[in-house]
């Protein structure tokens, strides 16, 4: 969903509630496609700073179906995003100058660009003049809060990595006792010896 914000970015010291609803049906990452599940409607406030600055700042639920990091079963897991962002509007500068309106560029920042042209760079990917792109804003925040590790539950047992069955569902029968790699050589005769 894009939002058109150009009543706040054209008068200083405006503010609005809003409450938008996000259109993203599935999180799509390298990872892979996570389907989301519910998601409640995105509560914003837009406030316009000096006419240089929009302060945005929003709170949002979303449950996302992620798959357990050992059994593979699909997970709903609640993400809880609040954002709080400074965005520079783009009447405040010019963005041909990209290095002069912060800083110098060299070893003292990192050899970067000043800090305003980083500001524009990040806000580019969903701010486009007094468009505010609601799903890529949320996208880009989803991101710093994804867990890193997801489980069903704590004590998953995860699969069989013989048969690939889940084993918090029942024994696979498998032989699950790890070998002494310095005995193979005599498991194999064992073996042998069986059949």
């Amino acid at each position: 969903m894009v939002l058109d914000i150009s009543a706040i970015c054209s008068k200083e010291g405006a503010e609005e509630e809003k409450e938008v609803h996000i259109d993203m049906e599935s999180v799509k990452s390298k990872m892979g496609v996570f389907p989301i599940i519910s998601k409640e409607p995105f509560r914003l406030h837009l406030a316009n700073l000096e006419n240089r600055w929009l302060l945005l700042t929003g709170s949002l639920q979303i449950v996302v179906s992620i798959p357990c990091d050992r059994c593979l079963a699909d997970v709903p897991t609640s993400l809880h995003l609040a954002i709080e962002k400074k965005l520079l509007l783009e009447d405040a500068g010019s963005p041909s100058q990209p290095a002069a309106a912060g800083g110098k560029e060299g070893p003292g920042n990192g050899g970067g660009l000043a800090p305003d042209a980083e500001e524009r760079l990040e806000q580019g990917q969903y701010l486009h003049g007094c468009q505010l792109d609601i799903d890529r804003l949320v996208y880009g925040e989803l991101l710093t809060v994804w867990p890193m590790k997801t489980l069903c539950r704590v004590d998953c047992k995860g699969i069989c990595s013989k048969c690939g069955a889940n084993r918090n569902e029942g024994d696979c029968g498998c032989n699950q006792a790890v070998p002494n790699i310095r005995m193979a050589a005599f498991q194999d005769v064992f073996d042998s010896i069986k059949e």
